[in-house]
């Protein structure tokens, strides 16, 4: 039975109206994993700092949140039968279509190749968004890894996260891209607090001058503060990972690519929890929705 995205959220409601309701919850940190430009292996990253995360004791899940051109799942070697457009047709709950991997991680698996689900409207974006409440009781990490580019289902993803961590790579496109998308969260939305990663660098002082490079750019024109998380460097013992469709931290876990991601994700896991009044999603939903209403005001 199809029961669309507006019923869906009305199903949460209830839901997420419990969960504010409830006490002694453990607060969620919710990280968004991007780029701005695609190719910079943002994907890689994520996956593999969810493991590593996972590894530590955290209850960690990954959200697919690349709407069309989802492949979390490729990259683990899985194939699941059921995905995100099962959830927004109201098919199934996030909890059903949620798969497991490497030391427990939770993946939830993303669309591939259909194109309707890389054009959601705000409702159904805030319907997705919504259905993380059934889940966030049981977390201590939601990563949410964005599809590329700065559309608006990239930003509303990226606005529902409480931190946002940057991946560039040495190349000007990646640099003028994450520029871009730092923009369009500061500038449009007074978002000003960013991580960024240098990845596939070839040395640690290569990655520090490719961050003092963005900074430049983005404290000349911009109100924002950047924080580097760190530099991965660029290891052949990744791409043989890929090959493998194992995460590098599960096939190679002494790689010089692994000890960078564990030491950026033991970064990761000490920030400071971001707290928002009531239930952070229901907030997020509200301010959301109020915004697109907004907007298509005759």
């Amino acid at each position: 039975m199809n029961r669309g995205p507006r019923k869906l959220m009305h199903k949460h409601a209830d839901q997420a109206g419990g969960i504010t309701k409830m006490t002694n919850i453990t607060p969620v940190k919710v990280i968004a994993i991007t780029s701005g430009k695609g190719g910079v292996g943002k994907t890689n990253l994520s996956v593999n700092l969810g493991i590593v995360l996972a590894k530590t004791g955290r209850r960690v899940a990954l959200l697919d949140a690349d709407m069309g051109l989802a492949n979390v799942d490729i990259l683990l070697g899985s194939y699941p039968k059921f995905n995100l457009s099962h959830v927004l047709s109201g098919d199934k709950t996030l909890a059903e279509i949620m798969l497991y991997g490497p030391s427990g991680l939770r993946v939830i698996p993303g669309a591939s190749g259909i194109q309707k689900m890389s054009e959601l409207s705000t409702i159904e974006q805030a319907a997705l968004i919504r259905a993380f409440s059934e889940i966030d009781q049981d977390l201590d990490f939601l990563i949410v890894d964005t599809a590329a580019g700065i559309s608006a289902s990239v930003v509303n993803f990226a606005r529902a996260c409480q931190e946002i961590v940057v991946v560039v790579c040495d190349e000007p496109t990646s640099l003028t891209d994450a520029y871009a998308f730092i923009k369009v969260l500061n500038r449009d939305y007074g978002l000003s607090n960013f991580h960024v990663i240098t990845n596939m660098v070839q040395t640690v002082q290569q990655g520090q001058e490719l961050f003092q490079k963005l900074t430049k750019v983005t404290d000349y024109y911009l109100d924002v503060t950047l924080r580097f998380l760190g530099a991965v460097p660029y290891d052949d013992h990744l791409r043989k990972a890929v090959q493998k469709q194992t995460p590098v931290v599960v096939a190679f876990p002494g790689s010089e690519a692994s000890l960078a991601v564990k030491r950026i994700a033991g970064k990761i896991d000490s920030l400071p929890l971001k707290t928002q009044a009531g239930n952070y999603i229901e907030f997020f939903i509200e301010r959301m929705l109020q915004y697109d209403s907004q907007m298509n005001v005759p």
